[in-house]
């Protein structure tokens, strides 16, 4: 095993509690993004950012999709914020199965955050663009890991499998050979 330092980009938004207005914004471009086709409706419920309110204390807080899990949280932690009680539900980024927050409506499958990844690559995500307060920021940054080279390679060939799996071997190979070519 060979161990090798490789540099990898690491996508981040940054959410500014103190900025937010509760105007969920975010939430609009975001469901419109990944509308089917694209910006042909406008459903916050499969949007892919939730921006949690308490009105009355004129508090905002957006939460982005995270990993899906199949079991609940098994702690039920609470958090006390300018006097009045949050569970750490209300916090999470999970999709799971206590809750429907990040669960596509009409499938029920998981929603997660993708960054509005997208051909070609958006500049930054709709959600950072849309956000006129300022609430959340995108940064990219560069980190070093060692990686063991036999686990990336039988992370590429996992990772290789599931796409032709996906959208078939002639499509793997076309968008190999235009990613070679720098199209």
């Amino acid at each position: 095993m060979k161990a090798v330092v490789a540099t990898k980009t690491v996508k981040e938004i940054r959410i500014d509690v103190d900025k937010c207005t509760g105007c969920r914004a975010c939430e609009t471009v975001c469901s419109a993004f990944h509308a089917k086709p694209r910006y042909s409706s406008v459903n916050p419920a499969r949007s892919r950012i939730r921006v949690v309110t308490d009105e009355i204390n004129d508090e905002y807080v957006p939460v982005r999709a995270g990993n899906f899990t199949r079991a609940e949280c098994d702690g039920r932690h609470f958090y006390q914020l300018n006097g009045k009680q949050y569970s750490e539900c209300s916090f999470c980024r999970a999709a799971c199965p206590s809750r429907d927050f990040f669960i596509e409506p009409d499938s029920g499958l998981p929603l997660k955050c993708d960054m509005c990844e997208d051909e070609p690559p958006l500049a930054q995500p709709l959600c950072v663009v849309a956000c006129l307060p300022g609430c959340l920021t995108y940064e990219e940054r560069q980190v070093e890991t060692a990686v063991d080279e036999t686990e990336e390679r039988e992370a590429m060939a996992r990772g290789l499998e599931s796409l032709v799996n996906q959208h078939g071997i002639e499509a793997v190979i076309d968008r190999l050979k235009r990613l070679s070519k720098g199209l």
